[in-house]
């Protein structure tokens, strides 16, 4: 009995507690939506305004019993202080708030966590420094436990302790002050909690990414954070330990995060950064590791791979870096970076030690940030040596030898030395350099090379002005190439921070000019493959900055103050100053001299002989001026200028100018033809003229120029100063303002060639005007006697073919004239007699006509003859031909009597 009364008050036991349960599971399900907390939300918004040391707004407040009691706020919203701006600081549009449990056994309720998914933080500096975290933390570190031996230690204190900080999923945006950055993290998971009181522990995770630009996320590499920071009496002495890691970024989307755009380079980089200390004196130990560093258009056998690891002190308050020692293992060498920046307006004194460093490593880098840099040169060789920088050290000179004689204090100035170096001291020395590739038949070489720092050095090209009052550092070699000519050539490089300079002089074979015109990128627009003959007069100078715009080398903007600055190493200028002209890449400038070469051009038939040509560069093109040339047995002088690079929507055709003495047809087209050939001139041009096929000669290239003649003879007629604007372009060419004298008169016209990209004869049109041409001229050119006043009138003709008897049968259109008080009698041995000249032509006032040209004759058509008030018409026609002959009708009078 005692027993089934035990069984029964166990089972009714567990029907009590799984009535209770149920009651209890249907009261959390049932009441939540019951109670309306609307009069809490008051109290929610000063406690978590009260926890972060913000003003806080939120929409609504909901109870939330599983998994853990707590609160979902809607719409919340963490002011900023006015101090760094007026966007908030903090926006979630759901956020849970957990409750302390415990909290509530005390009476009081306390926030435990709060978790915010897809919420957006703005972190913003200040450009005095100060970060809108810092309240945080003083907000913080004011509601912590004073430490022992503290103020107030040991009493007992109501703290409101700093609730778990979650963020999933959210987005952190930088501001500099007022203005928000294009840089935010994405993706990004951050907690920030109080480990114990007056510890505080970070730990973040995210993707950086850019707002203004389009970019592979995937790419730009994984930012961790893991950071402690424990209380102290001042922030400045705050203990910090912060572990940063930024892994798996591709240099390539990494340039574009950082500058916005791609340079074209390639590879794997990892970042790390480690802190212990305080903000006024930080321990920091850094690692840069970057591996299959190349540029995306070629992949070299070895591609460049560096590791670099760095340790030094920080100083906050003073801005200043103590004690830094830098390493990085480069090919079988190394690189050693030492020194010390004090801040606060002190010298740095600093120094760079190489240890057997590749030439070849040097090469590689500069070929991975320049994408106009050869990829066929090769280097070998090594540098080593040590560079010392200490502003502070005082200037010394070097020994000076005692003077045998007295000389003037002009021969004394010009050989005084420069006073050594005041801020570097040391050298670099290159042994074994030699330089091969990339089209050099030879390579270029010299068994020692030693680079040594200068201190305002003159400038290599007048073109680069040296500033008053900016002092530049450089580090500078000179060697000497034998190059083929009669004294080897003088190079002169100088290496400064952000750019380079780079001078030569002296003579060159014309095969070693050519191939240092293919190393520069310039032989095309030059047209120095198409020369032979002597050796070459070089003095050039170039000069760029190592990092420039993806564009061509030598671009077409001058050497401006701005590429000047940067060349030198002259710091940029401060914010809110205005700074010159950024440089737009290199820019080569100089002169080269040629005397008695050839060129040979695929649209010439025969070699140009030039005895004197200037090839002048700079200004973003080149200029050939002047040029002396002979073709055959024409000669004359030219110039020439061409853009090196041009814009695609723009007009860029070369301008040339072309000047000759007297100059005959006939002579110019046994120059221009050579020996004999089949065809004519006409033929042979316009076939030069046409695109260029695989069955045709090379076709002529786009020009636009003037051409100067002292006289040209056509047959028996002569232009004299005749002068006309040329424009060739592949499908014809087209004459301007051409202009001479002619018959003792002038002439103004132009015309156009269409030629077809076929077998199809060439068209042409041609419209002139003439005026005071004279009569005794014209008339002996058809073989008559003509007197009066001059002739006037204008024409327009279209004709088609190669051949004369092509063009005289193909010629049509009109032609206008008008002669004042002239006359016409039959010449000498003319074979016209004095009845052939109709009698209103022998003598008369004025004499209009219009006529018609066509199948080879000009026929006059309406025209008029005045004597006195009579007024006359005539028929007359010029039948074209070699002579030309002229006839007229019988007057009717004439007619009838007959």
């Amino acid at each position: 009995m005692t027993e089934a009364v035990h069984r029964w008050k166990k089972k009714r036991r567990r029907l009590w507690l799984a009535l209770a349960a149920m009651v209890v599971l249907l009261a959390l399900v049932i009441v939540p939506p019951l109670v309306s907390l609307s009069r809490y939300k008051s109290r929610i918004t000063q406690l978590m305004s009260a926890s972060l040391g913000r003003p806080v707004r939120l929409s609504s407040v909901e109870l939330r019993l599983f998994p853990v009691p707590g609160f979902v706020l809607t719409d919340l919203t963490v002011e900023e202080d006015p101090a760094y701006g007026a966007e908030p600081i903090l926006h979630a549009n759901t956020v849970t708030a957990s409750i302390r449990l415990l909290s509530l056994w005390r009476g009081r309720m306390e926030i435990g966590t709060i978790s915010v998914d897809e919420a957006s933080l703005n972190v913003v500096r200040t450009p005095q420094g100060y970060w809108n975290l810092d309240p945080l933390f003083r907000t913080a570190a004011a509601k912590a436990q004073p430490a022992p031996g503290e103020p107030g230690a040991g009493r007992k204190q109501r703290v409101i302790p700093l609730p778990y900080l979650e963020a999933t999923n959210s987005r952190i945006n930088f501001k500099r002050g007022a203005e928000k950055l294009p840089f935010s993290l994405v993706d990004t998971d951050l907690s920030f909690w109080q480990e114990q009181p007056g510890d505080w522990r970070i730990r973040l995770r995210g993707q950086p990414a850019r707002t203004d630009l389009s970019l592979d996320l995937a790419d730009t590499g994984l930012v961790r954070l893991e950071a402690r920071m424990q209380r102290a009496q001042e922030l400045r002495q705050m203990p910090l330990h912060v572990d940063l890691e930024w892994r798996e970024a591709q240099l390539g989307q990494l340039a574009r995060l950082l500058i916005g755009s791609d340079p074209g380079w390639r590879g794997d980089l990892t970042g790390e950064l480690h802190l212990d200390g305080t903000p006024d004196a930080a321990r920091i130990q850094t690692r840069l590791r970057a591996t299959g560093v190349h540029r995306a258009e070629f992949a070299p056998a070895a591609p460049m791979d560096f590791d670099a690891n760095c340790g030094f002190l920080y100083r906050l308050s003073a801005r200043a870096v103590e004690n830094l020692e830098c390493d990085s293992p480069l090919g079988d060498g190394r690189i050693h970076l030492a020194g010390n920046l004090p801040g606060s307006g002190s010298p740095p004194r600093l120094s760079v030690e190489l240890d057997r460093i590749p030439v070849a490593a040097g090469l590689d880098a500069l070929r991975t940030v320049r994408s106009d840099f050869g990829p066929g040169l090769e280097a070998a060789g090594t540098v080593s040596g040590k560079i010392g920088y200490d502003a502070s050290a005082p200037a010394t000179l070097p020994p000076e030898k005692p003077a045998r004689a007295r000389r003037s204090n002009r021969a004394r100035i010009a050989k005084m030395r420069p006073p050594a170096p005041r801020p570097l001291t040391g050298s670099f020395t290159v042994e074994g350099f030699r330089l091969s590739g990339d089209g050099l038949s030879s390579p270029i070489q010299a068994a020692k090379v030693v680079l040594t720092p200068v201190v305002a050095p003159p400038p290599i090209s007048e073109a680069v002005e040296v500033p008053a009052g900016v002092e530049r550092v450089a580090l500078e070699a000179t060697l000497t190439i034998p190059a083929g000519g009669a004294a080897p050539l003088a190079v002169t490089a100088r290496l400064a921070r952000r750019g380079y300079q780079l001078a030569v002089h002296g003579q060159a074979g014309m095969a070693r000019a050519k191939e240092l015109a293919h190393l520069a990128g310039m032989s095309s627009a030059a047209g120095v493959d198409s020369l032979s003959g002597d050796p070459v007069t070089l003095d050039l100078s170039a000069a760029g900055p190592w990092l420039v715009p993806e564009s061509a080398p030598f671009s077409k903007s001058p050497l401006a103050a701005g590429a000047v600055n940067s060349v030198a190493g002259e710091p940029e200028p401060e914010h809110g100053t205005e700074a010159g002209p950024s440089p737009a890449g290199d820019v080569l400038s100089g002169t080269v001299t040629l005397r008695n070469v050839n060129w040979k051009a695929d649209f010439l038939a025969n070699h140009v002989e030039i005895a004197q040509a200037i090839l002048r560069l700079g200004q973003g093109g080149l200029e050939w001026d002047p040029v002396v040339f002979s073709y055959g047995p024409v000669k004359g002088t030219a110039s020439l200028e061409a853009p090196l690079h041009c814009e695609a929507a723009e007009p860029c055709a070369p301008r040339f100018s072309v000047k000759f003495g007297n100059l005959d047809a006939s002579t110019l087209q046994a120059a221009i033809l050579g020996a004999h050939e089949q065809g004519t001139l006409l033929s042979t041009l316009l076939a030069r003229l046409r695109p260029s096929t695989a069955n045709s000669a090379p076709a002529w290239p786009p020009l636009e120029g003037t051409v100067q003649a002292d006289s040209l003879t056509l047959g028996p007629v002569t232009l004299i100063g005749a002068t006309a604007s040329l424009r060739i372009f592949p499908s014809g060419a087209e004459i301007t303002d051409l202009d001479a004298e002619l018959l003792g008169g002038h002439v103004h016209g132009g015309g156009t060639l269409t030629v077809a990209t076929g077998q199809g004869k060439p068209a042409y049109t041609l419209d002139g005007q003439f005026e005071k041409l004279s009569p005794a001229a014209v008339g002996k050119l058809l073989g008559m006697s003509w007197s009066g006043r001059t002739l006037d009138g204008e024409s327009k003709i279209e004709l088609s073919g190669f051949t004369d008897k092509d063009l005289a049968a193909s010629v049509k259109g009109t032609l206008h004239f008008e002669w004042r008080h002239g006359g016409m009698a039959a010449q000498q041995d003319s074979g016209f007699t004095a009845g052939a000249i109709p009698p209103a032509l022998s003598r008369f006032d004025r004499w209009t006509a219009n006529a018609e040209i066509a199948d080879g004759t000009v026929t006059l058509r309406k025209n008029e003859v005045e004597q006195g008030i009579r007024k006359h018409a005539v028929d007359g026609a010029l039948t074209l031909g070699e002579p030309p002959r002229v006839s007229f009708a019988a007057p009717k009078d004439t007619q009838a009597k007959r």
